[in-house]
């Protein structure tokens, strides 16, 4: 059943919850929302006025309030406060109510008057030690993009291999690029200080340093940061003459790619310079990361790649101190309020597992792909700045809040969200995904962006039957402040209202109201959210107990096959049982399958044979 997904956007495991304690007990999956702030509204929903909030629990004018037309009041359904109506109401009547009262409008969004916010800054980290014909692809591709961004959107440009290099775009005639140790760290005051933000002007003594109202002059942060129309052409040139990594390895030693310092120096040029402004680090890298900080494996080729086994057994020797790195530089981006995306091109691992953290907290896009020139990642990248009906609806800046009935709590949220903990007596004392608080973050979000919201249960007993009054209503609403791919700041209201039952039909009505396509996401989600890597273990020695235990009890003795797809205890196992595909099959071999040399019949054709013998029989 699907119960408001077209005009609000919502999809829950339970649309009828429990009114006693037994009753919710029994309900196995848990009480949740999948929420798409960014669905597309119904005509008449987008208001060009700010909302109306109770001054008690701020909740947002819906059309569950309870209306006094006569003392232009409303009572607030959430908290039961009382608030006025403003003068804008004055002519509020029965037959003349503002849309968000409307009962179809459970969903509106309002539009801000006040200016549009500053454009998106995109800032492209390229990585140069790629082969050469990668890099051929990646700087076409680059190219490409820039023709495609909105004039008015800011660019900037980050290299790097063994070192980084910030490219100046503010200055034509003669290029210049600034360099960093890639095996060093590099702080946000180290970076105002090598790239020369101070020369014309003394440095604040005390405070924080960022954008043009806390330091930094306009001409300065312009050097690198620049709008596309005015640094087409410089942008261009820094990509033709972008060479490969100048310190070649050795053949017997991977790259020098300090992919770790490079972030940070990107992220502390954003923090320096337009703080709080939608920005993302658009990250491009072809390879593991072998220097400075979140480094994941040495250069010496003799040492492999940490793999899921040596996860399990603690045997990745940087891997924690890899994702400690990036769960600090995460904080640091959702402070500033920007965005991580990971272009990941390469038949060998990049670090994604490590560097994961950033792009979740962040509302990030990944795209991996076997190489640049590879149309997976040339059309993806290309729909990021892409304008038309298809477009992601890139927004930025968002806050999620979420205010509901006193007889429900929120556990928590999973998704691409980091906490504001901003705790209060809707929090419940169980805590799932990001919990404790009741509003989060949106650094980055689009018209894909979902997130999942848990709920705990306060039951309580219901005086009469279920569903005959509104006191058996509870309701929760969802509210997201964003700024629109437009540049205006928008908020999206969604008020929802469900029905506790019990009694003797309560069963009837709890399973009429469960979504199980909701459901199996939700429980999809919790599973992978609480899934690490020794829960994955256990879940693959599962198989294993099983075997063992059957063959304690099976006589004769049966023989046990352990093997790796493709191995040849794989081809050996496939030959006694299943040999679908070999040397004399009419069809060819299938994808992912080799060729079985073997005179025995596959399970199709003995299960065929035996149907031919039944009917002439």
């Amino acid at each position: 059943m699907v119960f408001g997904e077209a005009e609000d956007g919502v999809r829950m495991s339970w649309n009828t919850w429990p009114a006693t304690n037994a009753e919710a007990s029994e309900c196995v999956v848990p009480t949740a929302v999948v929420y798409t702030p960014l669905k597309e509204l119904a005509q008449g929903a987008v208001l060009p006025y700010g909302p109306l909030r109770c001054t008690a629990c701020r909740s947002a004018l819906n059309p569950f309030v309870t209306v006094d037309f006569f003392g232009k009041t409303w009572a607030c359904p959430l908290c039961s406060a009382r608030n006025h109506f403003p003068q804008p109401y004055a002519a509020l009547a029965p037959d003349h109510l503002p849309p968000e009262l409307l009962p179809h409008h459970t969903t509106v969004e309002y539009v801000s008057s006040s200016p549009s916010a500053s454009p998106p800054v995109f800032l492209f980290v390229v990585d140069t030690c790629i082969p050469e014909d990668e890099l051929g692809f990646l700087k076409a591709a680059l190219t490409q993009a820039i023709t495609l961004l909105p004039e008015s959107a800011t660019v900037g440009f980050i290299s790097f291999g063994a070192h980084v290099y910030v490219h100046e775009l503010g200055f034509s005639h003669i290029p210049k690029s600034y360099v960093f140790n890639g095996a060093k760290h590099v702080s946000k005051d180290d970076i105002l200080n090598y790239l020369n933000f101070f020369v014309n002007k003394n440095k604040p003594p005390v405070g924080i340093i960022a954008g043009v109202k806390d330091g930094l002059s306009a001409q300065s942060i312009a050097r690198f940061l620049l709008p596309a129309c005015q640094c087409e052409f410089t942008l261009n040139l820094v990509l033709e003459e972008l060479q490969k990594d100048p310190w070649a390895a050795q053949t017997d030693a991977r790259a020098a790619r300090c992919t770790g310092p490079a972030l940070s120096v990107a992220a502390g040029l954003v923090g320096a310079c337009v703080p709080g402004t939608a920005a993302r680090i658009m990250l491009f890298i072809g390879g593991p990361s072998t220097q400075g900080s979140g480094t994941i494996v040495s250069k010496d080729l003799s040492e492999s790649i940490r793999s899921y086994k040596d996860l399990n057994k603690c045997a990745a020797p940087y891997y924690q101190k890899a994702v400690e790195f990036y769960g600090e530089f995460a904080k640091q981006l959702v402070n500033q309020c920007h965005v991580l995306d990971v272009f990941a091109c390469s038949l060998d691992q990049v670090g994604v597992a490590e560097i994961k953290v950033a792009v979740e907290r962040t509302g990030g896009l990944v795209v991996l792909a076997e190489s640049f020139g590879h149309s997976v990642f040339k059309d993806s990248f290309r729909r990021v700045f892409e304008s038309k009906d298809h477009d992601l609806g890139l927004s930025y800046n968002g806050i999620f809040e979420v205010n509901c009935s006193r007889d429900v709590k929120i556990q928590g949220v999973i998704g691409p969200c980091a906490s504001l903990d901003k705790r209060g007596v809707s929090c419940s004392e169980t805590v799932i995904g990001q919990g404790n608080t009741t509003a989060w973050k949106l650094c980055g979000l689009d018209k894909g962006t979902s997130l999942c919201i848990f709920f705990d249960i306060i039951p309580k007993e219901l005086s009469g039957a279920a569903g005959q009054s509104n006191s058996n209503l509870f309701l929760f609403q969802l509210l997201t402040y964003y700024q629109h791919s437009s540049g205006q700041m928008r908020l999206r209201t969604t008020t929802l209202a469900r029905r506790w039952v019990n009694g003797h039909r309560s069963t009837e009505e709890l399973v009429a109201g469960f979504d199980q396509e909701a459901a199996a996401v939700i429980m999809a989600r919790l599973a992978s959210f609480k899934m690490e890597a020794e829960a994955f273990a256990n879940l693959l020695q599962l198989p294993q107990d099983d075997s063992d235990k059957i063959l304690k009890e099976r006589f004769p003795v049966a023989r046990l096959v352990v093997c790796d797809q493709h191995g040849s205890q794989a081809r050996f196992l496939l030959a006694k049982l299943n040999p679908s595909a070999t040397y004399n099959s009419d069809m060819g071999s299938p994808p992912g399958r080799d060729f079985i040399f073997t005179d025995d019949v596959s399970f199709q054709i003995y299960m065929e044979h035996l149907q031919k013998l039944a009917v002439q029989s």
